[in-house]
């Protein structure tokens, strides 16, 4: 018998036996020994039985710009751009000076153009300078106070965005900021007021007790959800209620009102009680930006780098599938409105110990319970992309005051752009029909590298 490697008279092309070993032997190396094989495999083929119809590669930088197209923050972006748009038009159609231009419009349209841009471009530059900086101001300093506004407003909102977005991770929709910041002002309040403890301690006794006011009324609707099954939308919407009528209660009674005063209104937080300035007391930055800051970055580190922080997202994710692999679920919603309500807190502590250190009223919350919803849905529920979006929001609100001051813009305005805003980011689909990006899906199915079919070893 011949030594030499038997192959097929009729297949020319065939591959001799004595290459199969070889590529079992490379096979068993693993994924790269492979594509080796393949690839040799694929050169020992003679020309004309190769697959013609190859997939090409896709390059890098087109690789790159599809992720990018699909990816959220570029979605996030794009629907503020859209809602600055949609903000542009309901400005227009609000301007005095455009409505009279409108008038005769067939006979100079130019004079409509004209009216159109002087009032959206006078009220975006007002916003920007109301918001980040003023650029009539005489010096650098004084210009920048617009930024510090922002960052004031936007304190409370990081602060109450974070504890809505940890429980959208959970899968529960907390919506009782109000009432979680209610309860939770009037325990840092009564400790602000009403107890003499030196500087420091007693800043951190009451930042603590808005902590723990808030956890306990939010974990309230943890326990019932966990307990009973009762929906937290429900729960939280009822007690938001309670603690409304709770806090008014309390407000016209000697427990929270001010001796002698006839408003229901809590008296005014001890100096040292209140959050020191961090850079003077014109720029409205205090220490609870700090704060908030630590709570971005705990948030981020509980959430990814925790084991709580996995069961809360494997929670999130299937909840089913979670309880199957060992994670108590009842435990994971206790303690995720627990957390989430601790975070609601710290927005109310930096209401009452650095905003409003005069007293306060059933007022308190200034819509920051319901506006979290908006700072969570903006930032993807993820901790630093809340903190830009309640940066995002703080600038609309301080702006808006610039806009109506300046140009005469109605305030209104500020919110329907807050409000798109959200109705795009809610809504991914349109924008990238809007902009015609791909989908993430499309960007998967993208093949990486080529491929060639019909390679067969024999």
């Amino acid at each position: 018998m011949s030594d030499a490697p038997h192959t097929d008279p009729e297949d020319p092309g065939a591959l001799p036996d004595a290459a199969l070993p070889s590529a079992l032997d490379e096979a068993a190396g693993g994924p790269d020994a492979v594509a080796a094989s393949t690839t040799l495999a694929a050169d020992q083929i003679p020309a004309e039985q190769r697959d013609d119809h190859a997939v090409e590669p896709e390059s890098r930088s087109h690789r790159f710009f599809r992720e990018l197209g699909s990816g959220s923050f570029l979605l996030s972006v794009l629907a503020i751009l859209l809602a600055l748009i949609v903000g542009g038009i309901f400005i227009a159609a609000t301007n005095a000076q455009v409505q009279e231009a409108a008038g005769y419009f067939f006979a100079r349209p130019g004079d409509t153009i004209a009216a159109i841009w002087n009032a959206v471009a006078g009220a975006y530059s007002a916003l920007f300078q109301g918001a980040v900086f003023n650029f009539n101001s005489p010096d650098f300093g004084t210009g920048i106070q617009s930024l510090g506004s922002t960052l004031s407003f936007a304190t409370p909102l990081i602060a109450a965005g974070l504890g809505v977005a940890l429980s959208f991770r959970v899968g529960m929709f907390n919506i009782g900021g109000q009432g979680q910041m209610l309860i939770a002002a009037a325990a840092a309040g009564l400790v602000a007021f009403d107890l003499h403890l030196p500087w420091g301690i007693h800043i951190v006794v009451a930042v603590l007790a808005a902590l723990a006011g808030g956890a306990l009324w939010a974990g309230i609707a943890g326990f019932l959800k966990a307990r009973t099954g009762a929906h937290e939308v429900i729960v939280t919407i009822m007690l938001n209620y309670i603690a409304f009528n709770l806090l008014n209660y309390f407000l016209n009674t000697p427990v929270l009102r001010a001796p002698g005063s006839n408003d229901p209104r809590t008296p005014a937080s001890l100096p040292t009680a209140v959050f020191p300035s961090l850079f003077g007391s014109a720029y409205s930055v205090d220490l609870g930006l700090i704060l908030v800051i630590i709570a971005t970055i705990v948030v981020w580190w509980l959430l990814e780098r925790s084991s709580l922080g996995f069961k809360f997202r494997a929670v999130g994710e299937n909840p089913n599938a979670a309880r199957v692999a060992g994670i108590s679920v009842k435990s994971v919603y206790i303690w995720a409105m627990v957390i989430s309500g601790s975070l609601v807190g710290l927005a109310a502590a930096s209401q009452v110990l650095g905003r409003i250190t005069t007293g306060f009223g059933s007022d308190i919350d200034a819509g920051i319970g319901f506006s979290a919803i908006t700072v969570a849905l903006l930032g993807r529920s993820r901790p630093f992309g809340v903190l830009v979006a309640g940066i995002l929001i703080g600038a609309f609100q301080a702006g808006g005051f610039a806009m109506q001051a300046a140009d005469g813009v109605p305030v209104e305005v500020i919110a329907i752009i807050q409000s798109v805003t959200v109705l795009f980011i809610a809504a991914p689909p349109l924008v990238r029909a809007i902009f015609r990006l791909p989908s993430p899906e499309a960007v998967r199915r993208t093949p990486k590298t080529s491929t060639r079919k019909g390679v067969v070893a024999k």
